[in-house]
């Protein structure tokens, strides 16, 4: 010990050593702020990854807390997401909207609510905008040609919208009628479907706290070709339910005719829930692709869950149905 302290080492004194406890306390401070960074750039990536391109105004959403809203799978390219989309107002080609949905006006824009409510009302679209607060979920959407996408939709409840105008006892439906436009829709001008395009859900289905009244995707507004300025989102049902650029919807008291039901009621069912037991005439529903993932046409595909992986939250509406015959 004289050795040394010949050399310049001097013992620590009683009073100098650091107790124990406060320094187990110091490292558990040290690992706490490492762990406050890590989730900083956690949560900074996170946002990263539900923001857009910052090419349309912003339109942040609190995270949503409805049970099965935010799903942490992988979200699809805001690319993928704003390019590969059906939308037969502008063409049956997947490219089509992205290209010619430009030509959408969206401002002035209004909704009119009608039908079997005791508040009926039009709705400017800048009102509905404030109807509610908006919130962020993440939402997959399976559509019925076997490919899927996992997207950051931003929106409220239509259940806030529908307590608003009070359903009468007799509204057992809900009705969405689109824009039909044929100087903003070249689509329109062909006869692929019956325009405008109306879609439907039961009652107690719109009711549904997922169904979601969608103004955005990607903590921005909604761009033209994913349904601008306001679309539906029903994320247990093929896509092709989730209407588009709405400007009506109907509370009625019958089943009203679909769009695609009326086209082709072979192939496409009013419920349309998502069943990997029930193929579509053409081809087999029972898997799909994932956009965006490697592989592209020839990446491997998914099985297809039931209800879109919904089925806790949405089944028991279905209690008792027979999901083939009401597909």
């Amino acid at each position: 010990m004289h050795f040394l302290k010949d050399r310049g080492f001097t013992h620590a004194t009683p009073s100098d050593i650091t107790p124990r406890g406060v320094y187990e306390q110091r490292r558990q401070l040290i690992k706490g702020l490492a762990g406050t960074a890590l989730a900083g750039i956690a949560a900074r990536d996170a946002i990263a990854q539900t923001s857009g391109p910052g090419k349309l105004p912003a339109l942040p959403g609190a995270k949503s807390s409805v049970p099965g809203a935010m799903t942490m799978e992988k979200l699809t390219s805001y690319t993928d997401v704003t390019s590969y989309n059906n939308f037969y107002e502008y063409g049956t080609d997947k490219a089509d909207p992205g290209r010619a949905a430009h030509m959408l006006k969206t401002r002035p824009w209004t909704v009119a609510v009608e039908g079997e409510v005791k508040k009926p009302k039009t709705f400017d679209i800048d009102e509905l905008l404030k109807l509610s607060p908006m919130e962020e979920r993440i939402y997959r959407l399976r559509c019925v040609e076997g490919w899927s996408m996992v997207i950051p939709w931003v929106g409220y409840s239509l259940a806030e919208l529908i307590k608003r105008v009070e359903p009468t006892g007799n509204a057992k439906f809900v009705q969405f009628i689109t824009l039909a436009d044929k100087a903003q829709m070249p689509g329109v001008r062909s006869g692929v479907l019956d325009w405008p395009y109306s879609e439907g859900l039961r009652l107690d289905e719109a009711m549904h706290p997922l169904t979601l009244l969608g103004f955005g995707l990607y903590g921005e507004v909604m761009p033209n070709q994913n349904g601008a300025p306001v679309r539906l989102v029903v994320p247990w049902k093929y896509g092709f339910k989730s209407a588009k650029s709405i400007v009506k919807i109907r509370f009625v008291d019958k089943q009203p005719p679909t769009s695609w039901q009326t086209a082709a009621p072979q192939e496409y069912g009013f419920y349309s829930n998502v069943n990997p037991a029930v193929d579509h005439p053409r081809w087999s529903q029972a898997t799909e692709r994932r956009i965006g993932e490697a592989g592209g046409l020839f990446a491997k595909r998914k099985p297809t869950l039931p209800f879109n992986g919904y089925e806790a939250q949405v089944a028991p509406l279905y209690a008792g149905m027979d999901l083939k015959k009401n597909f």
